[in-house]
């Protein structure tokens, strides 16, 4: 059995166990104290008056916590409630003098006029103070669950926020992408028909991938590995032999936790800053490590600078991060974005000049194993080749 005191409930021998001890505690100090009646008369009958006491008030604890939720007092100007509060105290001080009268009446010879006086006499103002302290006790209570039920719903709304917001980022690098392989096509169709084909059969590859088969804000790097591997396809159709890639990836990175589509919009961006632009060729190289607790992704090319003479004359897509160094467009300022708000302070990326010429992403993640049965279920049944198993990727170096 439990006693319901507001809303939180607590076992009948602790709820005695409690009061009990209050009782016994008041008795003792009524014993010791040299200057009270009571000191006459033996340790039993103190200690009865006081349980009569103190079991009365636990009896009514109950009453008086729904009265304290039912009017509470609020911390106006006029501390609404207040006066009703103080009715009711005097009102409930009250019953509790005359339940601890009759009760007394049925152990002293006395009528239940005298016994009444006696209990007004002796307990009605600890009887006052212990309806205030259990008004004060709910009252706690209920602000600290308060206190509690806004947090937990600030912290809903924000992560509610935040994933969003990581909605809103991941869908604005799928049009982005799009619109750049459909404007690509259309530029290989007079030249190149077959290519432009090609490409479209790759793209719809790729597309089907990304509403198939990951919805979720993390996939494994072996599964980002799957999406770059078709988007460089297209590339790699597009610019015949001026593209070559190399891909270097460190064994026990392979099922570590990345944001899905962090590296796309980083090889695009290389792609497009580098041959896009500029004649001649270019190799693109994707690296990944581990080092500790980290794991850093480097996304480099050869035949693009961040010297932009497009941006210096405010034409160009160029925009600067906080230290001041040059960011190339919507899917690095995407990339930092997401990255923000999946990890905080725990993830970055930056730009770095690469000698002799060239320009480096790179990337740094919390390392996190992916945990998701898909996983391994979508390269198990052949769905999609692992981009690792090509003969034309390098195997990773060896120090």
């Amino acid at each position: 059995m439990k006693i319901r005191l507001g809303s939180h409930e607590i076992g009948l021998f602790h709820y005695l166990a409690l009061w009990t001890a209050i009782a016994v505690l008041f008795a003792l100090q009524n014993k010791l104290n040299g200057g009270s009646p009571n000191t006459r008369w033996p340790l039993w009958d103190v200690l009865r008056w006081s349980l009569i006491v103190w079991y009365t008030w636990a009896a009514l604890a109950p009453i008086v916590f729904r009265l304290a939720e039912r009017y509470p007092v609020r911390a106006t100007l006029r501390f609404y409630g207040l006066r009703t509060q103080l009715l009711i105290s005097l009102g409930m001080t009250w019953l509790a003098m005359m339940i601890g009268a009759m009760v007394s009446t049925l152990f002293e010879p006395s009528g239940f006029d005298e016994q009444l006086g006696y209990f007004i006499e002796q307990h009605f103002a600890i009887g006052l103070l212990t309806y205030w302290l259990l008004f004060a006790v709910q009252q706690a209570i209920h602000f600290h669950a308060e206190k509690a039920r806004r947090e937990l719903e600030a912290s809903r709304l924000a992560t509610d926020l935040a994933q969003s917001r990581l909605l809103a980022l991941k869908s604005q690098l799928q049009p982005h992408f799009l619109f750049n392989t459909l404007h690509a096509i259309v530029t290989l169709l007079d030249e190149d028909k077959a290519s432009a084909e090609d490409m479209l059969l790759r793209l719809s590859e790729l597309l089907r991938a990304f509403l198939e088969d990951y919805d979720g804000q993390e996939i494994s790097l072996r599964q980002e590995l799957v999406l770059l591997d078709l988007y460089l396809g297209i590339q790699r159709t597009r610019f015949k032999d001026r593209l070559t890639t190399r891909i270097y990836i460190a064994p026990d990175t392979l099922d570590c936790a990345v944001p899905s589509l962090i590296l796309q919009p980083i090889v695009e961006n290389a792609i497009h800053h580098g041959i896009g632009k500029r004649v001649g060729a270019d190799c693109i190289e994707i690296e990944s490590r581990r080092e500790g607790g980290t794991l850093y992704l480097d996304v480099r090319n050869r035949n693009s600078t961040l010297e932009d003479p497009d941006a210096a004359g405010g034409k160009g897509d160029m925009d600067r991060d906080a230290t001041g160094v040059p960011s190339h467009g919507i899917g690095l300022s995407n990339t930092r974005l997401r990255l923000q708000e999946l990890y905080g302070d725990a993830a970055q990326v930056r730009l770095d000049i690469t000698w002799p010429q060239g320009v480096a992403c790179r990337i740094q993640l919390p390392f996190r194993r992916f945990e998701e049965e898909e996983t391994a279920a979508s390269f198990a049944d052949g769905t999609h080749a692992d981009p690792l198993d090509d003969d034309d990727a390098p195997e990773l170096p060896r120090a």
